[in-house]
């Protein structure tokens, strides 16, 4: 029997559970793509599969709606693929082990892809329904939106007629997102040269429990990125033992995620060795106390191991002062939304390569100079320290507009089948919106969703009933879409 077969609303359920029964990390989008597909051809709907493995599915409108405008139903399908530290599962080749207890739904030991799957699903819900009354309707589904939007980019939107566009990407019921942040992905390289060792002693540092999470959405959480906890560990422990070597540092797999695991090898004088040993414990003291309240499992530890080589010590000590001063976290709060991030950095991914440290960082922001306020910074920080720069995935943020029939009925909609008013603010989040509004002129745009909690990490959940809500809302406004 199937996990959710008895959740309602029971077509979109359905729908999620068999979308979550075939792998969908961003950039190994094809099974999935594939099976969004072969929904349009056993619904016998007009669709639409490009290289990208973007979907469009076309269905004509109900009865008595043949004269209203079009209007365009957008969800990714990519999602973040994180899991726990004593997970075996190959998230590239399995699908997930969904879980339930009637009010949350969540996947055993690895993150949900509720963002962005629960989107889809309630589309082809609405798109299989031959009940309800409706518009027009282009369902638009988007890949890697995770990790730069490559989908949105490179999609096609000549054919949409569309000019009112849900996009179903945001993770708090009854709030409704018309405005967000722009972002771009800066790759940088640290150049570094290893070495023999010259009878030190090796040592694996591991820096884990940590909550993680999305770079948008919980950047303002306070929680620690390992990454550049990890820089800082690894800097307070040369200055503590000079002659410290550092043969390697590696942690996360997105851009966009918090990293939560960090791994380090470093080489210290043997006879310091002892010393260093107790440096590590003291300061996972330092961080358990610093981070008491929002990353309470922080632990810091190390074990000796086997090295063979290791960077010089000024390469060491160049590579560790760039990654101290590399800024993490939130740069500026936003004035006009109380409470919402306007600028942020995020250090999501580092591993050490043949040709040194490769480092990759997620920026957003709401104002586009303070995003390339961010981008100097960040060029300037690490050409100091000898390293390159490149950027890419660069997307518009969107902007408020103040006129939005769209938002209105909406607004109305929700109204309706909750009895709760919804409330507008805009997201530190990067949402597809952007793009299509350049793609799309005139386009008049709003972001729903249901709950979702702690979304790209093992921790993320669902709510059943927020999911009916919100599910409800939007054949409401396609009802009232004359």
């Amino acid at each position: 029997m199937a996990v959710l077969s008895k959740l309602e609303p029971k077509p979109v359920f359905d729908y999620f559970e068999k979308l979550c029964s075939v792998p969908h990390g961003s950039g190994n989008t094809r099974q999935i793509s594939d099976l969004c597909v072969s929904f349009a051809r056993e619904l016998g709907l007009r669709w639409r599969q490009d290289e990208l493995n973007n979907v469009v599915i076309w269905k004509d409108a109900s009865p008595g709606y043949e004269s209203a405008a079009p209007i365009i139903l957008q969800g990714h399908m990519d999602m973040v693929c994180v899991k726990t530290e004593d997970c075996p599962k190959d998230m590239a080749k399995e699908g997930l082990d969904l879980v339930t207890d009637g009010e949350w739904v969540w996947a055993d030991r690895t993150s949900l892809g509720g963002d962005n799957c629960i989107a889809v699903a309630m589309i082809l819900a609405i798109l299989a329904d031959n009940t309800l009354p409706h518009p027009p309707l282009e369902a638009v589904f988007t890949v890697d939106e995770e990790t730069g939007m490559d989908g949105a980019f490179g999609l096609d939107c000549s054919d949409l007629k569309g000019r009112k566009l849900l996009n179903l990407d945001s993770e708090e019921e009854g709030v409704f997102t018309v405005s967000c942040a722009g972002g771009v992905r800066l790759d940088c390289v640290l150049s570094g040269t290893q070495e023999k060792l010259a009878g030190e002693c090796g040592y694996t540092l591991t820096l884990s429990g940590l909550l993680g999470g999305h770079s948008g959405a919980e950047i303002h959480k306070g929680r620690a990125s390992a990454n550049q906890t990890m820089g800082r560990v690894l800097y307070s422990a040369m200055e503590r033992i000079p002659g410290l070597r550092v043969a390697d540092i590696r942690g996360g797999r997105f851009g966009n995620v918090i990293c939560p695991l960090n791994q380090a090898k470093a080489a210290v004088p043997a006879d310091r060795a002892a010393e260093f040993e107790a440096f590590v414990r003291e300061f996972d003291g330092v961080l358990k106390n610093e981070y008491t309240g929002c990353d309470d499992g922080i632990t810091l530890t190390c074990e000796e191991t086997a090295l063979d080589s290791a960077l010089s010590r000024g390469d060491t000590a160049r590579l560790l002062r760039t990654l101290l001063a590399i800024p993490q976290g939130v740069q500026a709060m936003n004035v006009d939304f109380p409470g919402l991030v306007q600028t942020s950095l995020n250090l999501g991914v580092m591993g050490m390569e043949e040709d040194g440290l490769h480092i990759n960082l997620s920026v957003r922001s709401c104002i586009a100079t303070q995003k390339e306020m961010m981008v100097q910074r960040v060029a300037a920080i690490v050409e100091q320290g000898g390293g390159t720069v490149s950027r890419s995935g660069d997307y518009p943020g969107w902007q408020y507009a103040r006129q939005s029939v769209l938002r209105e009925d909406i607004l109305a909609a929700y109204r309706a089948v909750s009895g709760q008013e919804g409330r507008i603010e805009a997201t530190h989040g990067g949402l597809e919106c952007g793009l299509f509004i350049e793609k799309i002129p005139g386009l008049d745009v709003v972001s729903a969703g249901p709950e979702l909690h702690d979304i790209h990490s093992p921790l993320e959940k669902l709510g059943v009933a927020s999911t009916r809500r919100v599910y409800e809302m939007t054949c409401e406004l396609l009802r009232r879409s004359r």
